[in-house]
């Protein structure tokens, strides 16, 4: 199956449509609306090239968000190479914050609320506007950390070889990514009141 990528064409039209998904998947993964709109332009610019490739064995939606996956890696190996990650305050800040959840005797402070069937929550776009928000209060490190393994699927060999870490350390990051993400979802989506 081709894609009729015309001006006007139907399929060209539907690739368009896309648009505001693959931005906000974008966003998500780069932090940053200029940075998310370029991915998004080359990846639709790639799709319309590509047509031809197309086969429909997926739906076209899986085939953008493929594109852009490999647009985002691309976006990422570059900054890596251009500006190496270094730590900052922002890692000071996040363990004291990850601490907090814990009590000294290591047992949480207070128990993980009950979350219910989460694919349903997964199924909602309002979730997805709250998720959003809980990962812009990531640190930018940690963020990209936890959306290279848990979004795009990297291995962590791939992600320490990227960002010039070690796997204990990508590790922590994932983990207090987790946990800080579990935390404000609780607060953000599934209504937990602070207490």
């Amino acid at each position: 199956m081709s894609l009729d990528t015309s001006p006007g064409g139907a399929q060209a039209t539907e690739i368009e449509r896309e648009r505001a998904y693959l931005l906000r998947y974008a966003r998500l993964q780069l932090r940053d609306p200029a940075l998310a709109e370029d991915a998004v332009q080359e990846t639709l610019l790639a799709a319309l090239e590509g047509a031809a490739r197309f086969s429909g064995k997926s739906s076209l939606r899986t085939w953008l968000t493929g594109i852009l996956k490999h647009k985002i890696i691309d976006h990422l190996r570059r900054a890596g190479r251009e500006q190496p990650l270094t730590g900052n305050d922002d890692d000071r800040s996040e363990a004291e914050a990850v601490d907090a959840l814990f009590a000294t005797d290591g047992h949480w402070r207070d128990f993980p609320a009950q979350w219910g069937n989460p694919d349903t929550a997964l199924e909602n776009s309002r979730f997805w506007v709250a998720f959003e928000a809980c990962t812009q209060r990531l640190p930018a490190r940690t963020a990209r950390v936890f959306m290279m393994r848990e979004i795009m699927d990297m291995p962590t060999e791939e992600i320490c070889k990227e960002l010039d870490i070690t796997a204990t350390n990508c590790w922590v990051m994932l983990h207090r990514a987790r946990l800080t993400l579990r935390e404000c979802l609780e607060l953000q989506w599934f209504g937990k009141s602070g207490s």
